[in-house]
């Protein structure tokens, strides 16, 4: 059960760090968060991090570092990656679409001021969905419905995440300008491989 609430946590990190420009808040709960910083080892022994106040570092290399990485130089989006003519899918054929409903997933495209479902955070947050559900499962010892969560976690993981995240997120820590988001797509890539290989392992 620790180990699910683990994974639904960090998806649920990365998900915020990945969708949209970071607040004072999420800023403040990662610096004093031992355990968190421990996945970013980079932004850690970074000297402006831990020498330059909050706000400049935000308006000054956070936030402009994540528009540089997610709407100016490369597009975090599936179909743009899976689809021959890289658009972006914005209507009720993007290939998330069905599975959101299937599981009560509502994306709130407001909030997340993305364009598409198939955004990298929003399919995170998916993931984290899905993963709480499964948390649920385990406290009800409910065995089918966590079996089923999880295949439908590695399902997920196999037929979407995988198909394309990586690219981005290799291309993203090339792209990087700051500690935070180089550390941020180096443990992105590694969770989510790391991660289909405890959900094969679980379900075997």
């Amino acid at each position: 059960m620790e180990q699910t609430k683990s994974r639904s946590n960090i998806y649920a990190l990365l998900s915020r760090i990945l969708l949209q420009e970071l607040d004072a808040e999420i800023l403040q709960t990662i610096k004093n968060d031992d355990n968190i910083l421990d996945f970013f080892p980079t932004l850690k022994e970074w000297k402006e991090f831990n020498e330059v106040d909050n706000a400049k570092l935000l308006e000054e290399y956070f936030n402009p570092d994540f528009v540089n990485l997610s709407v100016l130089h490369l597009i975090p989006y599936e179909t743009f990656y899976t689809r021959e003519d890289q658009m972006i899918e914005t209507g009720g054929a993007n290939p998330v679409t069905d599975i959101y409903s299937a599981y009560d997933f509502m994306v709130d495209y407001e909030a997340a001021r993305t364009v598409s479902s198939d955004h990298i955070g929003i399919e995170l947050e998916f993931m984290h969905h899905l993963a709480n559900a499964e948390l649920e499962a385990l406290n009800d010892n409910n065995r089918n419905a966590v079996k089923e969560l999880r295949e439908t976690q590695q399902e997920f993981l196999n037929k979407h995440l995988l198909q394309w995240a990586p690219m981005y997120l290799i291309n993203m820590k090339y792209e990087a300008r700051t500690p935070l988001y180089f550390d941020a797509a180096d443990m992105c890539l590694e969770f989510l491989l790391s991660d289909n290989e405890y959900l094969a392992s679980e379900l075997s």
